[in-house]
């Protein structure tokens, strides 16, 4: 799993990309640049919340093909990726949702599925150490845990989370601290 955030496109790029995806003559050119740069993060970040490759690969081609179908509504009121983000998130939440009430479960059954899937992952090498974060970090309310991947994971500042999740940024600092404080607790009854 990468541990930073990768290379986004700066606003001056973000609004030329923009003016393309508009144009009818460009719009499919630019939306496979946005697929080039922005398939990579939104993976991770799906894949930190459903937690399962297939699932994730699933939900990516959903939110671009989400984003395409709504591209001309996009208004530029926030920047691109945090729109994609948005848009992603959503898409995790639906299918968790969904999950959760095809199998009839609980949130905590559903932390003990997670915790089920990341031990029988194929997909994600790694040592002791963040096995035992992930699962520290899927033993977390679906909010704690989704603020914190993003803030330590992809590296986003509480703004742009905020701006995503339609949340004040006190609340936000508010999650994280008490993500941190449960996963701390969680490696500290490890020793």
């Amino acid at each position: 799993m990468p541990e930073s955030k990768s290379d986004q496109p700066d606003i001056s790029k973000e609004v030329s990309l923009i003016e393309r995806l508009r144009d009818k003559a460009t719009c499919r050119d630019a939306f496979n640049e946005v697929i080039r740069l922005y398939s990579e993060p939104l993976y991770w970040q799906i894949r930190r919340m459903v937690d399962n490759h297939d699932d994730a690969n699933d939900l990516l081609q959903n939110t671009f093909l989400k984003a395409w179908t709504s591209i001309q509504q996009f208004r530029g009121a926030a920047r691109l990726s945090t729109w994609l983000h948005k848009i992603a998130i959503n898409e995790s939440i639906t299918f968790l949702n969904n999950k959760r009430k095809r199998a009839n479960l609980s949130l905590d059954d559903e932390q003990s599925m997670i915790i089920n899937a990341i031990e029988a992952d194929t997909y994600v090498d790694g040592d002791e150490l963040k096995l035992h974060l992930r699962k520290a970090i899927a033993a977390l309310p679906e909010k704690q845990r989704l603020v914190f991947n993003m803030r330590y994971y992809d590296e986003m500042k509480y703004e742009k989370i905020s701006e995503i999740l339609g949340t004040s940024v006190g609340a936000l600092k508010a999650s994280y601290h008490f993500a941190v404080k449960k996963i701390e607790d969680y490696f500290n009854a490890l020793d």
